[in-house]
Formats: C-alpha cells, structure tokens, sequence
C-alpha cells in the first residue's frame, strides 16, 4: 500500500496536469460556442430561435449529466469515468465538428448533448480527486487550482471562440470543435498510464430508477424556466413551453424522494436536505451560480460604456479572467489558514463593492479606468466565491466516501442557477434594447425638406391660367397637375411600423444589432432605404401629373401649327383677292358685299374659308382691313405657340429635377443624422445602460443575500477528513 502511494505521489504534477486539462476543455467550452451561434445557424440555414438550442442542449444536458456520473465514479472508480468523461467530450466535439461537413443542424445538437455528457462527469469527478486526495492543510489551495482553472477557462470561452474564427475563418467554424480532439488524445493515453483509480470499497446497487427520474426532472425544470420572460411572467407561466414542464417537475419530485429513500445508494443523498449546513452550502452554490452569469454581459457592456465596436469588449474579458485567475487560488490559499465561510464572505462583499461600482459610477462615468476597476473587482470577487470556498464546505459536511456524489450535487446547484440566470439578465437587456430602438428613433429628424423644384410656381401659375383660357380648358380638363407646395415637406416616422414593415429582413436584423459605435450608420442606411421605399410613388405621381400636363401643351401646339397654316392660307388668298378686287372699275362697288360683286369663274376658285372671311366686307379698304386682321391672328397663334413650347420646356426640365430634388431632400436628412451623432451615441448608451444596471443589480442583491445566509452557517469542528 505504501509503495502505491509512493507511486502516485511521483505521477502526482502529471496527475494534476491531466485533470486539469479536463477542467479546463470542458469549462471553456460553455462560451467557446457563443461568438460563432449566429454564424453557426445561418451556415446550417436555421432560425434564431432554433440555432439557440446548441447551447441550451449543451446547458441542459450537462446539469442532468452531473450527479449521474458524480454516482458512477463512486462506484466504478474515478480514473475510468473521467476517461469516459473525456471520450465522450471529445467524441461529441470530432461530430460537432463533422457536422458542417454534412449541413446537419440536427446531428450538430445530438453531438452537442454527447458533449455535454461527458462535460458533467469532468469536473465533480475532478474536483473530488482534488479535495480528497490532498491533506487537509493543502485542500483549500488544491481546490483554488480547480476554481481558478474552470473559472479562467469559463470566462475565456468566448474569446477563445473568437480568436478560433479569427484565424481560421468564419466559414471553418468547425475548428470551434476540432480543438478539442488533440487534447482529449492526450488526457486519454497520460490519463490510463498515471491516474490513480480511485473508488469507494462498497458495493452498492446503483440507482437506475433515481437516475431516470431525476434526468426527467432536471430537464423539465431547466427548459420550462429558460422558458420564462420575467417581464411578462404571468403570461408566460402558463404557457405551452413552461406550464407542463414545471407541472411534470412537481409531479416528479415526490416520486423521485420516495425512491430515493428505499434506494441502496440514491444518486442523490436525500440527508443532505436534512442538514442544515448543506442546505446553507446548496443555496449558496444556486447563487453563486447567478453571480456568475454577469459576466457574460461583460464584453457587451465595456463596448457599450466605451463606445468601442462590437467584438473589442472580449479584451475586458481577460481582465476579469486575471483576476479571477488570481482570486481563485488565492482564496484556496486563504481558507486553509481562515476557513471557507469568512473567505466566501469577503468574495461577496468584493462582488457587491464591484457590482455598485459599476452601477454608480462606471454607468455615470465611462472611462477605462472605471470599466477597468468595476471588472478587478467583479474578477476578484468571482474567483474567492467560484468554488473553491463552497467546495470545501461541501466536502466539509459529508463523508468521503460520498464525496464525488456530493460534488456532484453542489454543481447541479449551481447550474441551475446559470440557467435560470440569463433568463433574467438578457431580458433586461433586451427590455433595453427595445427603448433603445425607440429612443434614438425619436431623436431622428420627423421631416424632410424637398428643395424647390425648377419652375414649379410659375407652371403651376400658367396651367391654371390655361384652364381658364377658352381655346385651352378642354385640353387640360384631365390634367391634375401636382401641388408642388404639398410635397415640399416629408414627415417620417421611423417608428411607425408601416414605415419598417416592408423593409428588407437582414436590414431589420441590422438595426436591432447594431452598438453604440454604429448606430449613426445604420440609422442612415435605415433612412436610406426608407426613402428608397417612399420615394418612387411620389416621384412617379409628380412626373405622371406633369406628363399629362406636357402631352396636353403639345396637342395643343399641333393644333396651333394647324391653325397658324390655315391662316397662312387665308392671307395668302385674301391677298390675291384683294389685287382682283382692285382691279375692278370703282362703280362696282355699290354697297353689296364684294362676295357677292365677283364673277362666277372668279367665286369658284376662292376656297370656302376665305369666302367666309369676306363677309360683310364691302369696299377695299375694309378688305385690306380684313387681311390686317388675319395677319395680327397669325401673330397672336405664333406667340401661343411660343408660348406652349416654352411651358413644354420648363415642364419637361421640372421633370427632370424632380429625382434630383428628392434625392437632394434624402442627402440633406442623412446630414441631419450625422449632426446628431453624439446626441445618438448617447442615448443609445444611457438606454442600454439601464439595462446593465439592473444585471449587475441583480447580482449585488444575490451576493448581499448570500452574505446573510453566511451567518447561519456554523462550521463543524468536530468533522473527520
């Protein structure tokens, strides 16, 4: 027996290697996968709302997988369930992978949830190595390894996944996945040459039936809670998606303790529900696991109070993993000399200092600076509340020999308060979102000025004048010609919805995307395509009104031209008339009408229009006259004609202008945009900065909440390690 240990104590640094490896694979990726969903599902053509089940899979998954494989390493030895922990992430991770190969969303869930499996048997298995195996002295500073090794890895998730994409492209998500392949071949092969197979001597039967139900319940309860809007509970308690897996968890739980009580070894030690100290330990585990999830909002929220662009806030991210990097081990070190109770107290405290601070003061005064001390403290905080100082006190008030189904539990805990956690936090944030929206669609402009279009007062003088003219208003009975002082002014409202409802999807989608630092822009694309929308009618009623002005105007004209020949012709025959008349003897003229005067032969060759212009006419002065008159007619239709073709011009420039005007209207908007930028940045800042307030809110009244709870709990002294 000596020389076993002796063994294991020289394997003891690679021993330490290879489970935190584990430790390290399986907590990184519960982020790794969130900067790649949008890209992952539009690659797989699936919707939002389906493309967020390969990390509720994964959520759910592994918080039912937890105290299953927590109770078969008590029994089967945690090297083998470990390694089969590890095989079955790695297995999931080469399907998830393959996945993209195929273009198959569903075999991408299915590999998601082998995963997530093995994801739950990698760190109470781990964790219970570590706070067995090491004397009591050095426990706390072991399990400070564990809590800063997950927590580093949980919160650098997502930038890893974004570091991934960067160098291998977007469209090589898989890499996401492959990663994971080389390092589970290398836990693997050290993992059956160093680790110690370590295993409680009884044998008990193992709890199938408690199993079964508890997955049942985990699972039911899990779904139906990520189900709920907490801005809208009353009506979303009740429906299809909640009411019937909260019901089916209620129904369970009464079973499940009734099996549990006649079980040999219950997957779930009912007993610890009856121990105070453990129910305090649990309660806090739920909690911290509230606490946690802010930090997911982190990057979001140092873009937003910075005005940085989206995907720069994962920078911010790895200030908070030093720190709780730090934080974690430190702790560990800590509680060895002062207990876990009074270390966790002082990461609460850390959490609710840092919470406020960022509400009171970064909110208020953005800077690096106090984004960078909000995220020390949040970091510091998290890394002395993370698990270290919990672990402890779980494996401090229950057996040994129960100490992988302990862990187990305690981590069940805590994930269903990652779950129920951003259930909360992102409606808050998307309550936000949505004033914001509004917010810095209210500050937008709410008309457009068209500029004066050429010549439209003084046509629009004209064609009126024309309609009262005689000759003219038949012709432009049917012109309705546009009144250019109506569409000199545009209301918009980027609010309405009929405004948006026919805008393109991916620009709708643009929008309720956008960050602080491109709002302006996409506020003008947004104006942009609305002008393109309304635009085109406007533009096609004005020129359809002048057109029919214009075709009215040229008939007319043809007209014209048809009279002024005929006049023409007139004086023509007038003229030669006149050298007739004048040629007769002046005793001819004897007051008849000079029609009536002339020859037969002479009658007959004048044209019936000129006859009808000699009546009344009776000497050759008055005949002279007569072609005068004619001549100024002729003059008249000419300066008409000149006239109409004038108008037909002016209108067929108006016309002209009329895109240029409008396009010159929407140029001038945009500009109104762009001049109130900052106005715009900072709205959509102060609007979505209620939103972190009430996050990191949220997560100083848990913290506050877990530090009463700490002063009930009294630690055990007489408790044998």
């Amino acid at each position: 027996m000596k020389g076993k240990t002796e063994k294991v104590k020289s394997k003891l640094g690679l021993i330490v290697v290879i489970y935190l490896a584990g430790i390290f694979m399986g907590a990184i990726d519960t982020g790794i996968v969130t900067p790649a969903r949008t890209i992952i599902q539009n690659n797989l053509g699936v919707n939002a709302q389906t493309g967020i089940w390969m990390i509720t899979i994964y959520t759910l998954a592994y918080a039912a997988s937890i105290p299953i494989m927590g109770k078969l390493a008590d029994r089967f030895g945690r090297k083998y369930i470990y390694l089969i922990s590890i095989f079955l992430f790695g297995f999931g991770s080469l399907i998830c992978g393959l996945s993209q190969s195929f273009a198959s969303f569903p075999l991408l869930l299915a590999a998601r949830a082998i995963q997530a499996i093995g994801g739950g048997g990698i760190m109470p298995v781990a964790t219970a190595e570590f706070g067995t195996s090491f004397p009591k002295e050095k426990r706390g500073m072991a399990l400070g390894l564990v809590g800063g090794v997950y927590g580093i890895a949980n919160i650098f998730g997502a930038s890893a996944g974004s570091a991934i994409l960067n160098i291998f492209g977007s469209n090589n998500w898989q890499f996401i996945f492959f990663v994971n392949v080389p390092i589970t071949i290398f836990i693997l092969t050290a993992g059956f040459l160093a680790l110690p197979n370590t295993k409680e001597e009884s044998v008990k039967r193992i709890d199938f039936t408690g199993i079964t139900i508890l997955t049942a319940m985990v699972l039911s309860l899990l779904y139906g809670l990520r189900n709920i809007d907490f801005f809208n509970f009353s009506n979303t308690i009740i429906s299809s998606s909640v009411f019937p897996f909260i019901l089916i968890f209620i129904a369970l739980l009464p079973l499940f303790v009734f099996v549990e009580k006649k079980a040999q070894d219950p997957v779930i030690n009912l007993l610890y529900f009856k121990n105070f100290k453990i129910v305090i330990t649990l309660i806090l585990s739920f909690i911290v696991g509230i606490v946690m999830m802010g930090m997911i909002f982190v990057p979001q929220f140092s873009e937003n109070a910075l005005k940085i662009a989206s995907g720069s806030g994962g920078y911010f991210v790895i200030l908070l993993g030093v720190f709780a990097g730090v934080g974690a081990p430190l702790s560990g070190r800590l509680i060895d000399k002062f207990g876990a109770k009074l270390i966790l107290a002082i990461g609460f405290i850390i959490t609710i200092i840092g919470s406020l601070f960022l509400i009171l003061v970064t909110v208020n005064n953005p800077s690096f600076l106090t984004v960078a001390i909000c995220l020390i403290l949040i970091g510091l905080g998290m890394g002395f509340t993370i698990g270290t100082p919990l672990n402890y006190m779980m494996l401090e008030n229950t057996d040994k020999r129960e100490s992988n189904s302990a862990l187990a539990t305690l981590s069940l805990i805590r994930s269903i308060g990652t779950a129920i956690a951003p259930a909360i936090m992102v409606a808050f944030i998307a309550h936000a979102g949505i004033n914001v929206q509004a917010n810095v669609m209210e500050l937008l402009p709410k008309e457009v000025s068209v500029p004066p279009l050429k010549y439209a007062q003084e046509l629009t003088q004209k064609i009126n004048a024309l309609k009262q003219d005689a000759s003219m208003k038949d012709k432009l009975a049917d012109v309705n010609f546009p009144d250019f002082s109506q569409t000199q002014t545009i209301n918009i409202d980027m609010n309405s919805k009929t405004s948006t409802d026919n805008m393109p999807a991916d620009l709708i989608e643009l929008i309720k995307s956008s960050d602080v630092t491109n709002i302006t822009e996409r506020s003008k694309l947004l104006a942009d395509a609305m002008f393109a929308q309304m635009t085109p009618k406007l533009i096609t009623d004005i020129q359809g009104g002048v057109q029919k002005g214009i075709d009215a105007l040229t008939s007319s004209d043809m007209d014209i031209d048809t009279a002024i020949s005929g006049v023409e012709q007139g004086i023509t025959q007038l003229q030669a008339l006149y050298v007739q008349v004048l040629a007769m003897p002046p005793q001819s003229f004897t007051g008849a009408d000079i029609i009536d005067m002339l020859p037969p032969q002479v009658k007959a060759q004048i044209p019936q229009s000129a006859l009808q212009l000699l009546a009344g006419i009776k000497t050759p002065a008055q005949l002279q006259a007569k072609i005068d008159a004619v001549r100024l007619q002729e003059v008249g239709l000419g300066n008409a004609k000149a006239g109409i073709e004038d108008t037909i011009t002016k209108m067929n420039a108006l016309n002209a202008d009329v895109p240029v005007s409008f396009e010159n209207a929407k140029n001038d908007y945009i500009q109104q945009i762009e001049d109130k930028k900052a106005a715009i940045e900072t709205t959509y800042q102060s609007t979505l900065n209620v939103g972190f307030k009430n996050v990191y809110l949220t997560t100083a009244i848990a913290a506050f909440f877990a530090m009463l709870l700490l002063l009930f709990y009294k630690k055990n002294k007489n408790k044998q390690n």
